[in-house]
This record gives structure tokens, sequence and C-alpha cells, in this order.
């Protein structure tokens, strides 16, 4: 089919990853599934003739570079690049450590840019590509135990939109994509770690954050199938959007962002006005 593309998508193992790949197959497109754990990609997705299985640590850039050579020698081009992959370190800032929130940012935000280094020049040089990245309602605004989280989202989030200006000239497209409450793997033990550290003043918080956060794995409301498929419609068009709200929950959360900045906007209008020499 003339429209056939080629996607590279990361975490294609688990979560979301699975129904994005899995919806493109069945779209007429070629997929590059990537994951940590090739076999684990494997046993998710199966044998199709238009599937390359990758091993991609997007911490690592060598893996992205080895993992962009074999889509293109396997299929010669990428067009669509989908920065799935993420982890979820929760916990109070106090109580985070340096290291897990390096861990967060090395994950969630440093390793999308990794991915996305080692595309761009393919995209550049065949002066078309679309690059969508995974971000979160969490991109949006700020949660109680997600600092180091929403700081890899909001990271993601100037990026992506400081990131379409220098490719638009090219012929790529971005899209920002913030989900709300999908019932992914994010919130398994395998994706999310609470903070070791303990601080007693954040004692009774603490329990209640983790109650909730435990709880909600397995129940959230949003279908990642059908967001594997609004992901096709959206993007599929000539002109596909520069961010994607997915859920009504997350437009919720969009529309609350937007009557608060304006609030915010005029509360000091006066005086934010007046600072000109």
């Amino acid at each position: 089919m003339e429209n056939k593309k080629v996607w590279l998508i990361t975490g294609a193992g688990r979560g979301m990853g699975i129904d994005i790949a899995k919806a493109a197959i069945e779209a007429g497109n070629k997929v590059i599934a990537t994951g940590r754990n090739p076999e684990k990609v494997a046993k998710a997705l199966g044998n199709h003739h238009d599937l390359l299985i990758v091993k991609l640590d997007i911490t690592n850039a060598k893996d992205a570079e080895a993992a962009v050579e074999a889509g293109l020698s396997r299929f010669g081009t990428i067009d669509v690049l989908v920065n799935n992959a993420a982890n979820f370190n929760a916990g109070y800032f106090e109580e985070l450590s340096m290291e897990e929130i390096e861990s967060q940012l090395s994950t969630s935000l440093f390793g999308p840019m990794k991915v996305t280094k080692a595309v761009l020049p393919i995209m550049r040089a065949q002066r078309s590509g679309h690059i969508i990245t995974i971000s979160s309602t969490a991109g949006l605004v700020g949660y109680t135990f997600c600092s180091a989280y929403a700081a890899s989202k909001f990271g993601i989030e100037g990026w992506m939109e400081s990131l379409q200006t220098e490719v638009e000239q090219f012929g790529i497209t971005t899209t920002l994509v913030n989900p709300g409450f999908f019932r992914t793997e994010l919130l398994t033990e395998e994706s999310t770690k609470y903070s070791e550290n303990a601080i007693a003043d954040y004692d009774e918080g603490r329990k209640q954050q983790l109650q909730f956060w435990k709880g909600a794995n397995g129940q959230q409301s949003g279908d990642p199938a059908k967001l594997a498929q609004a992901l096709l419609r959206v993007t599929g068009g000539e002109k596909p959007p520069l961010r994607f709200l997915a859920g009504a929950d997350a437009v919720a959360t969009a529309e609350q962002v937007a009557t608060t900045l304006q609030q915010q906007a005029m509360a000091y209008l006066e005086l934010s006005s007046s600072l000109s020499y």
C-alpha cells in the first residue's frame, strides 16, 4: 500500500507500547519494535513479516544508534518515531534521593532525546517524518508525590515544543500526547519505584499516597488499545496535531490548567505590566 510507513516504537514490549505496535502493524505499516528485553517484545507481538524486534535501552545512546541502523538495514527508512518508553519514580521530593531523581530524568527525558537524536538525521535527509512523544497530564500540571516524574514530563513538553520550531523547515512534524489515567503497566512494580527514604513528617501523607497509587494499578479508566487507534487517526492526516489530549480526564485537566493560567495572568496584571524601563 502506498501510505505504508515505517514506525520505530520504544517500550514496545509492555503496556501502551504493545497496543501502539499492534495497531500500526494492523494498519499496514512496518514496525521496528524496541525494548530492553527483545524476548519479551517478541512474546507480546509475535511474528510478522513487517515486524522487526530490536533491543533498545533508551538511556543508552549507542543502543539507540544501533536500533536505528538495524531498522534502516531492514526497511530502508524511518517515517514515524514513537517515544513511548518511560518509568515512574514516585515519592515526596524531599524524600527522593538525587539518584532516584536522576534515574527518572535519564529514562523519561534524556532517553527520548537520545532516541530522537539517532532518528533525526534520517528524517532530515528525507525531508519528512513524524515524532510522537508520550507525555502525561503531569506534563501540564504538577501532582503530589510526582515531583520527579512531572519534572521529566514538563521537560518533555518544553523540548518537543522547541524542537518543532527547529525541524518543521525539513517537513518533520511533532506531536505531544498527554494521556490521562490509562490501564497500562506504568504503575506495576516493574515500572514504578517508590522512594526508599522516609522522613517522619511525611508518614501520614505517604501512607495515603501509597494506598492511592498502588490501588490505582489495573483500575485506570483509559483503554490503551483505543488510544493506539486514536493515535493512528489523529496522526494519519496531512497536518497532524502538535498536541493530542488523550482521555476525558486529560481534557478536563487541560481546561483547568488554562483557566488557572488565565487567572494568574490577570491577578497582578497592572503590576506585571509595569516593569518596563
